[in-house]
């Protein structure tokens, strides 16, 4: 009695070891398929990319599919998200006309919390700035589908080095050693684009100089403003809208050093939402026309234009490259952010 308890004993831990290893097996192999596509689609093992199009298909089981009767969405939080709200009051309003149901917009506070809610299905659809895009897309199982624009296209904007124009430095080179602002882990020009680029200009992250999150780029401007940053990197659009506002003076700052164009904020659904309600989202969104308070907020742009993730977002991608670039896109460091002392009320 003894020796067959103990057989099924045995019995009993080779099975479990069995099945612990076939879902780990299945695990392995959905993260393995979501990376076999070209290039690799890079998404959470949470999501599949079965057409490798990048992007997390939606739930095979159609009673996964949500289309429900308030929606709440949030837009990127690269300035005070209070100026947002106030600002995209008129388009949330022609949302609930258009499609019909409530709509709440929800004022996120970092990269990290919005690319949490999209994930959790607390955010059904949301603007996202560049970087966080990417990070929406691989970790959140957002599609990207609109951006803003004009006649000509989607805007650009290219990542600035900025520093105060009373100071002694003429290039990267001469801030070795200094107060140098990035925003925040998942930003592409707070972040990812001076790494990518500051080397080549005789300056290194982590090596010359230890960047200082400062949680946005509004935040790293009036710290560059204030001294409590030697220099900082930041989007030139939002450096562009805080000239226009009257929030900074632009004689007060000198520009180091500009990127490439990148593409602006992109507006995201979550990969679960019923394709009749994504469909009617994208007519609602391309069929709104900016008031002339959001024209001139946005340097001109008039309308929401169709995008393509693989195309348009391609050279953000190659930005994020290596398995630490997924990391740091997974984990913000938004609770790092040191914010400038001295910035005070924007004058």
């Amino acid at each position: 009695m003894a020796r067959e308890d103990s057989v099924l004993k045995r019995g009993e831990r080779l099975l479990g070891g069995v099945l612990a290893l076939l879902a780990w097996s299945v695990a392995s192999g959905a993260d393995a398929d979501a990376n076999a596509c070209d290039p690799p689609s890079r998404l959470d093992p949470l999501y599949q990319d079965a057409d490798c199009d990048l992007l997390a298909d939606p739930p095979s089981n159609p009673a996964s599919l949500r289309n429900p009767d308030t929606l709440v969405w949030a837009y990127t939080p690269i300035e005070n998200p209070a100026i947002y709200a106030s600002l995209f009051k008129p388009f949330t309003k022609h949302l609930e006309s258009c499609l019909e149901r409530q709509i709440v917009y929800y004022p996120v506070q970092s990269n990290a919390a919005q690319v949490s809610a999209l994930r959790s299905g607390r955010l059904h659809f949301a603007g996202f700035s560049t970087g966080p895009t990417v990070a929406a897309v691989r970790s959140g199982g957002a599609h990207p589908f609109a951006a803003k624009g004009d006649g000509h296209g989607i805007r650009g904007y290219r990542m600035i080095a900025v520093v105060k124009a009373s100071s002694a430095f003429q290039r990267l080179g001469d801030l070795k050693g200094r107060r140098i602002a990035h925003t925040s882990a998942k930003s592409n020009s707070g972040n990812f684009a001076p790494r990518a680029y500051f080397p080549d200009q005789g300056l290194v992250p982590g090596a010359d100089y230890e960047p200082i999150m400062s949680g946005s780029h509004d935040r790293s401007i009036l710290g560059v403003r204030s001294g409590d940053y030697d220099m900082a990197a930041v989007a030139s659009d939002v450096f562009e809208r805080m000239t226009q506002r009257g929030t900074i003076r632009r004689d007060d700052f000198r520009i180091l050093y500009q990127s490439p164009l990148f593409p602006t904020s992109s507006f995201v659904y979550a990969h679960d939402l019923d394709p009749r309600l994504v469909e009617s989202l994208k007519r609602c969104f391309f069929s709104f026309r900016f008031t002339p308070e959001m024209s001139e907020a946005f340097q001109g742009d008039e309308r929401f234009l169709p995008i393509s993730y693989r195309r348009d977002w391609k050279a953000v991608r190659d930005i994020f490259r290596s398995d630490d670039d997924d990391a740091n896109l997974r984990n913000d460091g938004q609770d790092n952010a040191e914010p400038a002392k001295n910035q005070g009320t924007p004058k």
